[in-house]
């Protein structure tokens, strides 16, 4: 027998685990959802087409096409993903703990492979980097200027002192953005301060789950009151990032882009080869040479 016909609302997903979740409507009410089986499984982020089910409940009838999606590594190196649609990742990175020397330019190459454009905060700035810290840690700090130099956003911000998130907040306003990084940068400090309603929202989304504290574990997304939507994902890149191929090495370093593929040979790897583009921009100075060291003990690593 063929079902009767059913009318759909689009909605969007604040959290998904298991064969359920919750979804944002249109007038704001937030409502527990059941995944329909041979639909897929939706993440947060995902725009989906839901429908009445028989119990008074809504069903996912469809999964909207996504712009992107955001993932995480497990412990092997594999992708996973967590989040859908997002305009933004923000890395955030501080002065305490200081990040290794390739630690940013790893996670600039993982946003730059998922399509979307990142944001480096620069958290803490209040705090002053002791002599006897390391050289690498601080250069990165110090490399600041350079990424903007490259056309990143940059953004100094301190919880405790001035010039607090002011300068973060608008970049955020009407996006889909993720706070990423290491642990102890401070982006819990960070969302509790662009969040002043985080306890409100957690409470909702838990009371529509009806499984109490089930999503603390769960990647969610929070609604800024002047449009926009922030993801939380705890631990997000606690393993690492993924492996990634060659070639996303050489891509994810924008300043490389003009030269690919003006190399001698097709399968240049930038590294030995001889006539190579991306090496005479360095002798010439149009790439920075602590940039070209960076994707060089990158590329190494990744092999």
């Amino acid at each position: 027998m063929r079902r009767a016909a059913t009318t759909t609302t689009q909605a969007l997903v604040l959290v998904s685990y298991g064969s359920q979740g919750v979804v944002l409507l249109p007038g704001g009410e937030r409502q527990r959802c059941k995944f329909r089986r041979g639909v897929g499984r939706p993440f947060c982020g995902d725009r989906v087409l839901v429908a009445d089910a028989d119990n008074d409940s809504l069903v996912v009838e469809s999964i909207l096409p996504r712009d992107n999606y955001f993932v995480r590594a497990d412990e092997r190196q594999r992708q996973h993903i967590i989040a859908a649609n997002l305009h933004q990742v923000a890395i955030v990175i501080a002065a305490a703990p200081l990040p290794s020397r390739d630690l940013l330019e790893r996670y600039l190459l993982a946003v730059h492979s998922l399509g979307i454009e990142p944001v480096i905060v620069l958290n803490k700035t209040d705090l002053e980097i002791a002599d006897d810290e390391s050289a690498a840690g601080a250069t990165v700090l110090q490399h600041m200027p350079d990424y903007e130099s490259l056309g990143y956003t940059v953004v100094r911000t301190s919880c405790k002192a001035s010039p607090g998130i002011t300068g973060l907040q608008p970049i955020l306003t009407g996006r889909t953005s993720i706070l990423v990084g290491q642990s102890g940068v401070g982006k819990s400090s960070l969302i509790n301060q662009l969040l002043p309603d985080l306890d409100l929202q957690t409470g909702a989304l838990s009371h529509a789950t009806g499984k109490g504290t089930h999503t603390t574990t769960s990647t969610k997304l929070y609604q800024f009151s002047d449009g926009g939507f922030l993801i939380d994902s705890p631990g997000v890149w606690e393993y690492g990032i993924w492996k990634l191929e060659n070639h996303e090495i050489a891509t994810g370093f924008r300043e490389f882009r003009p030269y690919l593929g003006r190399c001698r040979f097709n399968n240049c790897m930038h590294a030995s080869e001889p006539d190579c583009a991306i090496k005479q921009a360095v002798d010439a100075g149009s790439i920075m040479l602590w940039r070209y060291e960076s994707y060089l003990r990158l590329l190494a690593q990744n092999a």
